[in-house]
């Protein structure tokens, strides 16, 4: 079936506004380039994940976008710092997800949903320690375990 609307539209198939996306930093940033950087640093010396640091940026002072302000992602400005993490955040994530799912299973022993999320979620974490292992982004040899994960958690 042809698609008339299409066929006969004003605009044939193309999609979004007509005018570029702007990636330059706005005019209304305060902050210069050496500035935000220095402020990156200090919040990732304090434990922050690079997405939290986005969001207090964001919401605190008013940087809308680091890309387009350092020409850099905030996780390669930490990367350059040497401040790279152990282990990714979304593998940290997931590990502390399957914590909290097997404090849960305990309590409540006939909860079958809960054990099937935490089956996936462990299968997640093992997929992804693949993934990592090939790449070296963690360390060689390193397999997930209940014992070790709640270690890693607290």
């Amino acid at each position: 079936m042809i698609n008339l609307a299409r066929i006969h539209g004003r605009s044939k198939g193309k999609s979004g506004s007509k005018k570029p996306i702007k990636k330059d930093n706005p005019d209304w940033v305060e902050m210069k380039e050496k500035e935000i950087k220095e402020k990156i640093i200090e919040m990732a010396h304090k434990g922050h994940a690079a997405s939290e640091i986005g969001i207090i940026l964001r919401d605190e002072f008013a940087v809308p976008s680091v890309k387009s302000a350092t020409k850099k992602k905030i996780q390669k400005i930490i990367d350059e710092e040497g401040l790279k993490a152990d282990f990714p955040r979304d593998l940290l994530n997931l590990i502390t997800k399957s914590v909290k799912e097997k404090k849960h299973m305990e309590k409540n022993n006939h909860d079958k949903t809960a054990k099937r999320g935490y089956q996936l979620t462990v299968s997640k974490i093992r997929r992804l320690t693949k993934y990592y292992s090939k790449r070296n982004l963690i360390p060689e040899g390193w397999k997930y375990s209940e014992e070790e994960a709640e270690l890693m958690v607290k």
